[in-house]
């Protein structure tokens, strides 16, 4: 380990191109003779379209055409599908709609778009989208989840009849029942998981050209992997051969699983840029983001757990609610089952587990991953099942945990969803966060709050993720003439420091200078053939990995080329620290490298060049397991209902840390998000569909004064899973901060005798929770 090697605190190399304006984003490229898109959209939440008007839009000043959906079905444009399929027990598939790019009969939410204008400028385009008149019926609309599942809800989709596209149980009930009644203390809780709007900081945008004469489209927008994006492009909305097809995405500005979508509108503006012959740009604006970007989270969740005398676990059960939206995005449905929810029961040893997912379709902006994918709204369940065990048992918080964690010694543990844990230690991880939140000598500050007329709260949250996301990836490593060398990532950094990170192991074992490795990404014509993307956490295993092996061919044909230039076996030569040693003899890479280029320097039959891909694939169902246990507290001011946090320790096992500074980073922007959830942030939806919180005037985003310092520990158990020993750091700080958070809220009202408050935590929600705790009591 050199000063830039693993585990180094270096700071990020692309920060000061960043940071001092140097970035290159999409709305940062422009074509000659492009034309400037803008969507009309649909203020309904459920109408039919009788006719769209576009007479007075093509005579404003500046437009070159009005596209709608008609144009795009007659051109023979596909439609978007989710990728998931379930059943249920008895093998009924899930009803799977179809999407259309711009809605044609009938639209389903507010903010659907129903058609495109091409204009000069951006102005002007936007412009003439308010003249185009769509005549619209209305219908009766769905704008709850719970209502979804109601008799008598409008049906978003008439064709099917009901609101559940499913009803997937991973047992019969009855097993359960029979291990609940044995209980002899029985918990239950119910909550609302708030849905959310992602809002990374540059919004969507979109530059498509296309050259007719090669039958080539270039696409530039914002993305987390452009291969997919090529894929489903390609082969599904415009019928062209995947290599025709080009994605390039450059620097991006926030991802959080949703900018890994093929959404309708980049649809739209490729086949607008073909059927024009003009190149074409978008740039959605924040209320856009509001009413079009797949939204997060939004479940409701009834569970109930089991105890035996000793407060041990004999049974659970999981009743979930999923509001997937108007349509099922590409992974929507899968989140809370075979996604990130797939966790559940998190940390805990539980044997006996029903779970039950019903997706419902409502009038509001489709649902897809965000931060976590499922897992947070997984582990937040399990945590507030575990407050009300012991508050049922009598159990003291963290010793009902106890004694239900899975123990080391169980490892590695197959849990009832099917997942192998290989290693954690749990017990260790709130023996470490406890010890940092100084947890004995809250008593004490409780004491001094109350002097001050302030209520003061304690919490804790356990979390485990399953990451890895999908079972493939490539990477490829050019060493150049000069040295230096050069990563072609299949994987897509947007906030990750990959060009940091990757460097850091490229230095690791090849000896290369850190300053002297280069990333290239974000482009499918440069990078590799298997590349999948950044998404799920996955980047430090399938890309980490596939470099440590890429970099171990590397050695293995440079030992080769080292042999002919020193004359020396190659069996008696070693390499390390980028040098090849043979006896007193030792060339650099950097002279093989210069020598691989050179014919005559190479063994026979062996290919020019320092150049190798190393295609990684793992068993699809092998992930790996980061965990950990955050501490929350809290001050309260009883008669505003503020609670601000006065102390956070978060402990987090990550496997092996290859860049402590900027895993820091990850697991600080997890807890903001997290936070936001538990505290600012909630999406709400009147009951006909419309969005009461379309900007943020109306959506609390989380600030600055909402946080105290962070203190953040790593409790590092390597993984046995991967070859570096790491595990993913980019969601668990989602993944443990809203339970923490809400459970030391909690505490400091139990004096007020209240259990729950369903999130974001507002001064509002606590106010009246007070309030209304206090009245009952006079009562």
């Amino acid at each position: 380990m050199g000063q830039f090697g693993i585990g180094q605190p270096v700071r990020r190399k692309e920060d000061v191109r960043l940071l001092t304006g140097k970035g290159n984003y999409t709305d940062d490229v422009n074509f000659e003779g492009q034309v400037f898109g803008a969507f009309v959209r649909s203020p309904q939440a459920h109408a039919v379209i009788n006719s769209i008007g576009i007479e007075a839009a093509m005579a404003a000043p500046g437009v070159v055409a009005v596209y709608t959906g008609a144009d795009l079905v007659a051109d023979g444009v596909g439609v978007l599908e989710t990728d998931v399929e379930m059943a249920d027990l008895a093998g009924k598939p899930m009803f799977r709609p179809k999407r259309t790019l711009l809605a044609t009969e009938r639209v389903r939410f507010v903010g659907e778009p129903v058609a495109i204008v091409l204009a000069e400028s951006q102005a002007q385009a936007k412009a003439a989208a308010e003249l185009v008149m769509v005549d619209y019926d209305q219908l009766p609309a769905e704008g709850s989840t719970f209502g979804a599942t109601q008799p008598g809800s409008p049906p978003v989709w008439a064709e099917h009849g009901s609101n559940v596209s499913v009803h997937w149980e991973n047992r019969p009930v009855a097993e359960i029942d029979a291990h609940m009644a044995k209980a002899k203390t029985r918990v239950t809780v119910d909550i609302v998981n708030n849905r959310l709007v992602p809002n990374p900081m540059e919004p969507r945008a979109a530059v498509a050209q296309y050259d007719a004469a090669t039958n080539v489209m270039t696409l530039y927008a914002p993305t987390q992997g452009g291969r997919r994006i090529q894929g489903g492009l390609a082969k599904g909305i415009l019928k062209m051969p995947p290599a025709n097809v080009r994605v390039i995405s450059p620097d991006t500005g926030g991802g959080f699983g949703i900018r890994g979508k093929l959404y309708p509108e980049l649809g739209v503006v490729c086949w607008a840029a073909r059927r024009s012959g003009r190149p074409v740009k978008w740039r959605g604006d924040r209320s856009e983001t509001f009413v079009s970007d797949y939204h997060g989270r939004d479940q409701i969740n009834h569970a109930e757990l089991g105890m035996d005398e000793n407060g041990r676990v004999v049974a659970l059960k999981v009743h979930t609610i999923l509001n997937v939206g108007a349509y099922m995005a590409e992974n929507g449905p899968r989140l809370p089952i075979s996604g990130g929810g797939r966790i559940i029961p998190g940390v805990y040893d539980i044997e006996n587990f029903y779970f039950s997912v019903k997706p419902v379709f409502t009038n509001t902006v489709p649902t897809d991953t965000y931060r976590g994918a499922g897992r947070p709204e997984a582990n937040f369940l399990m945590e507030r099942l575990m407050d009300a065990a012991a508050d049922g048992t009598g159990l003291s918080r963290d010793e009902v945990r106890r004694r239900n964690v899975i123990t080391q010694d169980k490892m590695p543990y197959m849990t009832q969803m099917g997942l192998l844990i290989d290693s954690g230690d749990f017990i260790g991880n709130m023996d470490m966060a406890m010890d940092g939140a100084d947890w004995k000598g809250f008593e004490a500050r409780r004491a001094e709050s109350a002097k001050q007329g302030k209520l003061r709260g304690i919490g804790l949250g356990n979390f485990v993720e399953a990451a890895g996301g999908r079972p493939t990836e490539e990477m490829r490593i050019r060493m150049e003439a000069d040295g230096k060398a050069t990563v072609f990532a299949g994987t897509h950094s947007h906030g990750q420091g990959h060009e940091t990170v990757y460097a850091q192991l490229v230095e690791d074992f090849l000896g290369v200078p850190f300053a002297d490795v280069s990333l290239v990404q974000g482009d499918t014509a440069t990078m590799p053939k298997g590349a999948a993307g950044t998404f799920g956490s996955r980047s430090s295993w399938m890309g980490g990995v596939g470099i440590k092996r890429a970099a171990a061919q590397i050695v293995e044909k440079g030992t080769k080329i080292a042999a002919k230039l020193m004359q020396a076996d190659p069996e008696s030569i070693t390499f390390e620290a980028g040098t090849f040693s043979a006896g007193a003899s030792s060339v650099s890479l950097a002279e093989v490298a210069k020598a691989a280029h050179e014919a005559r320097n190479l063994p026979e039959g062996m290919e020019p060049g320092l150049d190798v891909s190393y295609f990684m694939e793992r068993d699809a169902e092998l992930f790996n397991f980061p965990n950990g246990c955050h501490v929350c507290e809290v001050e309260i001011d009883a008669d505003l209902g503020i609670a601000q946090i006065v102390r956070y320790t978060a402990v987090d096992d990550c496997g092996v840390v290859l860049n402590p500074f900027i895993v820091h980073g990850q697991v600080y922007g997890g807890i903001a998000q997290g936070i936001g959830q538990a505290l600012t942030e909630n999406v709400v939806y009147d009951a006909e569909g419309q969005l009461l919180t379309g900007s943020f005037m109306d959506y609390g985003m989380p600030k600055a004064q909402h946080f105290s310092h962070i203190e953040a520990l790593f409790n590092e158990v390597p993984c046995k899973t991967n070859d570096l020993g790491v595990k993913g750091a980019g969601e668990a700080g989602a993944c443990g901060a809203p339970s923490a958070f809400v459970s030391a809220v909690m505490d400091a009202l139990a004096p007020y005798g209240i259990k729950h408050i369903d999130m974001p935590l507002t001064p509002d929600r606590i106010w009246r929770a007070i309030a209304d705790a206090k009245a009952a009591k006079a009562a």
